[in-house]
């Protein structure tokens, strides 16, 4: 990730958002990163990868139900070894 900074930033604002649209521009102030410049289509890509977090209220009493009645994949008994104390 290329670094600049706030002033080098500020000055020559078109060429980094030029580069911002292959690389991340990390913009420092006194000497520590502030900010990140990315493009808009790795924002994007970024903002679809978030996750909603539910809370029981949000689910149905269906959902619930098949969440208990679930069972593991066999090849889940693969990684019981990372339970064993």
């Amino acid at each position: 990730m290329l670094k600049v900074s706030a002033a080098e930033f500020q000055r020559n604002i078109g060429r980094y958002q030029d580069l911002a649209l292959t690389q991340p521009i990390a913009v420092t102030r006194n000497g520590r990163e502030r900010t990140v410049m990315i493009s808009t289509e790795e924002y994007n890509r970024l903002k679809r990868r978030d996750r909603e977090v539910l809370s029981l209220d949000d689910f149905t009493d269906e959902d619930i139900a098949a969440i208990a009645a679930a069972e593991p994949s066999p090849e889940s008994e693969l990684f019981n070894h990372e339970l064993d104390d």
